[in-house]
């Protein structure tokens, strides 16, 4: 293709373990997929996002971040909570270095939904019922959710938002205390 009018960064991986065993290759895997890779691929598809890109349509760059990446916890997951972290700070340096050139970024805080990732603590309604007892609005993610968000901000709504870090997370993001997958 000679233009890309959507990019959406989705790749992304964690770990957990113990603090005392959690192993320095695991933290460089992680921040390499989440935070590095989400960096250079989105630096080397600009000239094609810029060729999409007009005044009245933005080209649209998403970042998906993580509900971890707002609150001061990780669970176990010290690599995946800190590069969530930086992916929202990447989303607010890009949009305001891209905002002259008509590209939108923006990133989702998503809470729990249920993923290969969140598997151990979600594979079973019964598991993701539990989880989603911790969640203020009673429930975890469904796709509907992050598919509504994403027609929003590429959509004529969206083309005037920038730099957002948009929580999908059941009010997770506001609640004192939260934990997602330990007790």
């Amino acid at each position: 293709t000679d233009k890309l009018h959507i990019l959406m960064n989705n790749a992304g991986l964690s770990w957990g373990a113990d603090l005392s065993d959690f192993p320095y290759k695991a933290w460089a895997r992680v921040m390499d997929v989440n935070v590095t890779g989400l960096f250079h691929l989105t630096r080397e598809l600009l000239p094609l996002i810029d060729a999409a890109a007009s005044h009245d349509n933005p080209a649209r760059i998403i970042n998906i971040g993580s509900v971890m990446g707002t609150q001061p916890m990780a669970d176990g997951a010290y690599s995946y909570t800190a590069s969530k972290a930086a992916v929202h700070h990447l989303t607010r340096t890009r949009a305001n270095e891209l905002a002259g050139r008509s590209i939108t970024v923006n990133a989702f805080a998503p809470g729990p939904f249920q993923s290969k990732m969140t598997a151990f603590a979600t594979a079973t309604d019964e598991q993701a019922e539990t989880v989603g007892q911790r969640v203020p609005l009673g429930r975890i993610g469904a796709p509907d959710d992050i598919a509504g968000a994403t027609l929003y901000l590429c959509g004529r709504a969206g083309s005037y938002v920038t730099g957002a870090i948009l929580p999908i997370d059941g009010g997770q993001s506001v609640q004192h205390g939260m934990r997602l997958f330990k007790e």
